[in-house]
């Protein structure tokens, strides 16, 4: 397979666009398709982009497209990615360790006030789900606009994005001034932060920077203190060491700027030094003069602040993937022209946050990502992120006495039937690891179970351009080493992992896993050739 897409790299494809690629046999007949009565393990985590492709699998109602007949397909998920699915035909094998409590919504909401959420649909989960606690549940006073992102066309293409929209969202709700909290992301520093294209990431910068600016003035007009932070970085870095594009999120910190429309209220006010992304939901606590529950373990970021108890009303502005990075040319941000937060950074209380490893839950070698910033940004203390549960689970080798995991092998052992693991090319990505495949790999020759097939998406966006093959062969070498398992099929993140409801793209996936539809390739029993 590995052959195949080098071939089709040579078209214009990518890895992230990739169409769908299937494992003929000599009689152009798929190898590994999902059929009855097999085991399906979806070895992805996060919840957002993985809640399409696991409802047409397993959820009853489901009418977005035409299905086959898998009422005795078992389907296993790494983590729980939304609460739909506890009422489902389907088995977590990490669940939340607990229900998280007393986020910045739930206690907003607590105190009778009013907040919104408004986002970009490609970002909708993260100021709602992940900004929640991983949790659909909305607050009473919690209302939610959705502002659909751009479809059909390459998001390079248009590096604005939806900003203007969502910008004039922003400022109709401040005057409408029933909201004692706003929430807003701006997506364009993370979604075109992965591309390869620095000319766009150079005008998303400046677009950002525009709506900001509008939104700024809307808040100051409407007397709403304003703080303006980042879940993560990425659009900071255009260039790794090795001097090769950086399309992936980074390790360094965040802005947390404070704009407050009173100058007397501003003057004098300080922010402490040394903060992390934990200590944002506080802040914001301290503002709306709200007492901070004892769970929530970050500390506010004021240091003499004198504001009118009860009287002040907040915005918060994310700028996804917006971290700080070096005063030259190897950053996007400070290449383009920002005049409105450059004069913020300067004129307003400024300090950085740290935004990734161990200050947002996950293993401290981590760079940051948009559930781990989001959901430490709404829980005001740190928790430990489903990545590093799962990293620490294979490392200590209880991933290997996962009830539900073992479950999952023996009932492919007692049918007879076929295991199959859906899995993401990359090694780094908030949404999968190929340590996840490898690991039940082992457990699978252990078991002594015979067919296992895996199915790859190819990441495209925390992965070097064109490193699908470099993927596919780490793979093959587990395998040859193991003596078991198959690659039977690729496909683009786009497609497998949409998360805009774009259901003709899970459609392709879901064809190519169960139907074996897509470009067919013949196994030989050694290498995969084109067909």
């Amino acid at each position: 397979m590995a052959n195949t897409v080098n071939e089709l790299y040579q078209q214009g494809l990518t890895d992230y666009l990739m169409e769908p690629i299937v494992l003929v046999d000599h009689n152009q007949k798929p190898v590994g398709v999902v059929q009855d009565g097999d085991v399906v393990v979806f070895c992805c985590r996060r919840g957002e982009r993985e809640i399409q492709l696991t409802r047409a699998f397993v959820d009853p109602d489901f009418t977005e497209f035409p299905r086959t007949d898998l009422n005795n397909l078992n389907f296993v998920i790494l983590t729980l990615y939304h609460e739909m699915f506890l009422k489902m035909p389907v088995s977590v094998a990490f669940p939340p360790a607990s229900e998280l409590k007393d986020t910045i919504g739930e206690v907003i909401s607590r105190n009778g006030l009013k907040q919104l959420r408004i986002a970009e649909s490609e970002k909708f989960a993260h100021i709602t789900f992940f900004l929640n606690g991983n949790n659909n549940r909305i607050f009473p006073g919690e209302d939610h606009i959705s502002v659909p992102s751009v479809r059909g066309i390459p998001f390079d293409q248009v590096p604005e994005l939806r900003s203007d929209k969502v910008a004039a969202d922003v400022t109709n709700c401040i005057h409408m001034d029933k909201y004692a909290f706003i929430a807003v992301n701006f997506p364009n520093g993370d979604m075109i932060g992965h591309l390869d294209n620095r000319e766009a990431k150079i005008k998303c910068a400046e677009s950002v920077d525009k709506q900001v600016g509008k939104v700024l003035d809307a808040a100051a007009a409407g007397n709403y203190v304003t703080i303006i932070t980042a879940d993560h970085g990425n659009l900071e870095t255009d260039f790794k060491p090795d001097g090769t594009p950086n399309l992936s999120h980074t390790k360094n910190p965040v802005p947390f700027i404070l704009v407050d429309p009173d100058p007397k209220l501003q003057k004098g006010v300080s922010l402490k030094k040394g903060g992390g992304l934990s200590d944002v939901a506080p802040t914001i606590l301290q503002l709306l003069d709200i007492s901070k529950p004892e769970l929530m373990t970050g500390q506010s970021l004021l240091q003499n602040y004198s504001g009118s108890p009860g009287k002040r009303k907040v915005l918060l502005i994310i700028l996804d993937g917006w971290g700080i990075g070096k005063s030259d040319e190897t950053n996007n941000i400070f290449m383009a022209n920002t005049p409105v937060l450059d004069r913020l950074n300067t004129k307003c209380p400024f300090t950085q946050l740290k935004a990734s490893g161990k200050h947002v839950g996950l293993l401290d070698w981590k760079e940051g990502n948009s559930e781990a910033g989001h959901q430490t940004i709404g829980a005001g203390r740190i928790i430990t992120q489903d990545d590093a549960r799962i990293d620490l689970a294979i490392e200590d080798g209880s991933f290997f006495e996962n009830p539900v995991i073992l479950e999952a092998v023996a009932t492919v052992k007692k049918r007879n039937s076929s295991l199959h693991l859906i899995t993401l090319l990359s090694k780094q990505s908030s949404h999968g690891s190929l340590s996840y495949p490898i690991a039940l790999l082992r457990l699978a020759k252990e078991k002594q179970l015979r067919n296992v097939f895996i199915h790859t998406i190819f990441d495209g966006r925390s992965t070097k351009i064109r490193s699908a093959p470099d993927f596919l062969n780490i793979l093959e070498t587990e395998m040859n080493s193991l003596g078991i398992g198959k690659i039977v099929s690729g496909i683009g993140r786009a497609m497998a992992l949409d998360r805009d409801g774009d259901y003709q793209k899970t459609q392709k996936a879901y064809n190519t896993l169960v139907f074996g539809q897509g470009r067919h390739i013949k196994y030989t029993g050694k290498i995969a050739k084109a067909g």
